[in-house]
């Protein structure tokens, strides 16, 4: 029994930090949206769109500790990444050249 108490302690504590980065995160970009992705074993991610349409990422260890940050820190979850949700990040040169490479003008070897 102590051994299920610690883990979840520890859950609980993950999720408390998650959800302040996402505050964070959202005081710092007039408010945000997120939706969480699975990733396998690695956990889930979250992914956070502000309004001003910068964005990032979080990972978590697992998606029930992902879905329980993103309600404790009160922002709006999409379920998926696309449609209205998608269109408000904001790309630059830098993510355009990190996506595509080559094709569009990243580095070159001559």
């Amino acid at each position: 029994m102590a051994d299920t108490q610690q883990v979840d302690a520890k859950a609980g504590r993950k999720v408390a930090r998650l959800a302040k980065q996402i505050s964070s995160f959202s005081r710092a970009h007039g408010g945000a949206e997120g939706q969480v992705a699975y990733l396998g074993e690695r956990g889930a991610r979250i992914v956070l769109v502000g309004e001003d349409g910068n964005w990032g990422d979080l990972v978590a260890p697992s998606f029930d500790i992902a879905e329980k940050a993103v309600e404790k820190s009160g922002i709006t979850r999409h379920e998926s990444f696309d449609g209205e949700f998608a269109a408000k990040v904001k790309t630059g040169r830098y993510e355009w050249s990190r996506m595509a490479g080559i094709q569009v003008g990243g580095p070159k070897n001559d």
